[in-house]
This record gives structure tokens, C-alpha cells and sequence, in this order.
């Protein structure tokens, strides 16, 4: 399906600098952009780009102003990063079709329930107690064990595994091979010098719209829940220990693992590869660079930190510029 740049404008409440009626059907990067695509500009170390592209429209910020002639068609918005966002949602919502109904090779439990409209694929296996909310999508060969529940409008693709009694909220997605509801890694040291198994009683819950990338493994609580608050997304190859608490609107990258009893707060963002040491709490809207190791809790809102062990961003930051030149001296 084709859109016009008058289209984009009116769905973005921005502003159309150049031809209104020029039309594009898919996104792409505005340096590798072809005709009919649509680019966007959020960082001004692109800005050449904009000269140079293909594109047929830019997004751009409404408080740029070009340096030269655009080529391209420009609307204007607020942001272009989330605008590009909610484009490539509309997009995505043109191409994709809601699919319904139950395979014939799916085991479903007569003591399962199914809401309204949901989809079940090939492979599927849905034990008894379990109950999937109005609209869910289950891809083909997901397990989702006893007592689970998932809200309206899931997605879970396919791999995952849901183990019994993990509570999944509305609009959220699940992607392939995630795990959620494993055992945690607990176990006693006895006088023989092994290890006795502690029985991981809990469960994992996670609230409405939030996303778990690939791969990524959510641990149940020993006791009580581990607990994904509203909104969180989580990346691929991410490991959650028991009991950890992510707080509403937090983001965390590829690689990243949070050892047991973690308590992260709200509104956080964390780069790829954190590490984060167990029973440490994580003050409300920190943010947290690549590679840092959090060996205790951040008390203070609002910090940015670096390095490993991590430390405040700036004085990371002074010391590794004196790091550097220390074989100067």
C-alpha cells in the first residue's frame, strides 16, 4: 500500500516541505534509501546524507533547518525517532494479517481455554489449566504449560516456552526460544562437599505490553514472583535471575544479566552486556552504559554510569582520558 507525504503529515500532525502528493510503500535508512522509501533524520551526524539520499520523503525534526537544497520531500515533526517508530508500526500493520483458528497438529487441553479469536499453530502443545486471552497469536511449536495465563492480543512466536504458572499480560510479545519460567540457579552447599537442589516455587509475571527478545530467560522466583512491570523491553539473549523486579518502562540490551534479587526501577536504560550483581536495588530512570559492571545499588534518580566496576559517567569518562596516555609519561 502506498502513502502520500500529505498522508504521513496529517498521521503525525507535522508539516510538509515539498511535493505533498509524492508516495512511498516501505522505510529504509537514509543513507542506502531507494526511490518510493521513506527516511528519516534524528541525528544531526546524518545530515549529509539528507543531500545525497533517494529517498521520496525525510522525516526531520520541525526545528531543522537544511543547510542546502533537499532533493527529497520533508514532513516535518516533532520527533523524528518516534516518528519513524509509529511509521514503521503502520507499515508493518499494512503487510500483517491477524491469524486465527487451531491446528489440527497442536495438542490443546480440553481444560484449557482459548478467548475469542486467537491462534494456535502447528506443534503447539497447551496444558490443562491454562488460559489465553481474546485475540492471542501462538505460533507453531510453543509450550505453555499448566496454569499459565496470558492475557488479550499476546504474541508468542515460535520456540518459546512458557513454564506452569507464569502469568503474560495483554499486548505483549514473546519472541522464539525465550524461556520463561525456569528454575533459578539456587542450590545448597551440604557438609559432603554437594549441592542440594532449592525447590523454585514461584513464578514469573509479566505485565501488559512488554517485549522479551529472543532467547531471553526469565528465571521463576524461589518464593513469590519475578516480576516484569508495564512496558518493560527486553532484548535478545538476556538473562533475568529469580526474584529480580524490572520497573515499568525500563530497556535493556543484548547480552545483558541480572543475578538474583535484583530491584531495578523505572524509566532505566540499559546498553548491551551489564552486568548487575544480586540483592542490589537500581534507582528510578538511571541509565547504564555498555559493559558496566553494577557490583551495588544506585540509590540516587537520574544517574548515568560507565565502566567496570561502574561509576559516575563523567568521572569514568576523566579517567579513562588520563588511562590513555599513561604510556606517554
Amino acid at each position: 500500500m502506498e502513502i502520500d507525504a500529505k498522508y504521513i503529515a496529517e498521521y503525525l500532525n507535522g508539516e510538509v516541505v515539498g511535493d505533498a502528493g509524492v508516495k512511498v510503500k516501505s522505510a529504509a535508512r537514509i543513507e542506502s534509501a531507494k526511490p518510493g522509501t521513506l527516511a528519516f533524520l534524528g541525528n544531526l551526524k546524518y545530515e549529509s546524507y539528507l543531500y545525497t539520499t533517494k529517498a521520496s520523503i525525510v522525516l526531520v525534526n520541525r526545528s531543522f533547518v537544511p543547510s542546502k537544497e533537499v532533493n527529497a520531500t520533508m514532513v516535518k515533526v516533532d520527533d523524528a525517532y518516534q516518528a519513524i517508530a509509529s511509521m514503521l508500526e503502520l507499515f508493518a500493520s499494512f503487510k500483517s494479517s491477524r491469524r486465527r483458528g487451531r491446528s489440527l497438529f497442536s495438542h490443546i487441553s480440553w481444560r484449557a481455554t482459548m478467548g475469542r479469536g486467537c491462534y494456535v499453530g502447528k506443534g503447539t502443545v497447551i496444558e490443562k489449566g491454562a488460559k489465553i486471552g481474546k485475540g492471542s497469536q501462538i505460533y507453531p511449536q510453543v509450550y505453555i504449560g499448566e496454569d499459565v495465563k496470558i492475557g488479550d492480543n499476546t504474541i508468542i512466536y515460535s520456540g518459546a516456552k512458557i513454564y506452569n504458572g507464569c502469568v503474560i499480560g495483554s499486548n505483549c510479545i514473546i519472541h522464539s526460544n525465550a524461556v520463561i519460567g525456569a528454575d533459578g540457579f539456587g542450590f545448597a552447599k551440604i557438609a559432603d562437599g554437594s549441592y542440594k537442589k532449592i525447590p523454585q516455587t514461584g513464578n514469573v509475571v509479566i505485565e501488559d505490553d512488554c517485549e522479551i527478545g529472543a532467547n531471553t530467560t526469565i528465571d521463576r522466583a524461589s518464593m513469590g514472583s519475578t516480576i516484569i512491570r508495564k512496558g518493560v523491553k527486553l532484548d535478545n539473549l538476556i538473562q533475568v535471575a529469580h526474584n529480580c523486579e524490572i520497573g515499568a518502562n525500563t530497556v535493556i540490551a543484548a547480552q545483558s544479566g541480572l543475578s538474583g534479587s535484583v530491584r531495578m526501577g523505572r524509566d532505566c536504560m540499559v546498553g548491551g552486556q551489564v552486568g548487575f550483581a544480586g540483592h542490589i536495588t537500581i534507582a528510578d530512570n538511571t541509565s547504564i552504559g555498555a559493559q558496566a559492571g553494577i557490583l551495588s545499588s544506585i540509590k540516587e534518580e537520574g544517574r548515568s554510569l560507565l565502566g567496570s566496576p561502574a561509576m559516575d559517567a563523567k568521572e569514568y569518562l576523566k579517567a579513562y582520558s588520563i588511562f590513555r596516555k599513561l604510556h606517554k609519561r
